[in-house]
């Protein structure tokens, strides 16, 4: 249940145009300090999610590991998705409030 109200906001924001998706397009957004939250599929590849991990602890971004790529692409109503950042903060704390129950 939980993971459909993840999966469903971050659908919400993705319709709302607060989604940025794919490795480049999440970099960049982490650098320009738009991310507000950062998600990688557990099913990512391990180069893929140490170096997000890396660049969320330098930009102290919040990162969490959730899903699948599958899954993730799916709620955003996309292909698969490895990582995606969050860049509204009222759509960042709704999912980290879901993540960390």
């Amino acid at each position: 249940m939980k993971n459909d109200k993840v999966l469903s906001l971050i659908g919400l924001a993705e319709r709302s145009r607060n989604v940025v998706s794919g490795e480049f397009s999440t970099d960049k957004a982490i650098k320009e300090y738009k991310a507000k939250l950062v998600i990688a599929g557990s099913d990512a590849s391990d180069n893929t999610k140490k170096a997000f991990r890396n660049s969320c602890n330098y930009y102290k971004i919040p990162y969490y590991e959730y899903s699948t790529k599958e899954e993730l692409g799916h709620g955003m109503g996309k292909e698969l998705r490895a990582v995606l950042a969050i860049t509204d903060e009222g759509f960042a704390k709704s999912i980290m409030k879901l993540l960390n129950d």
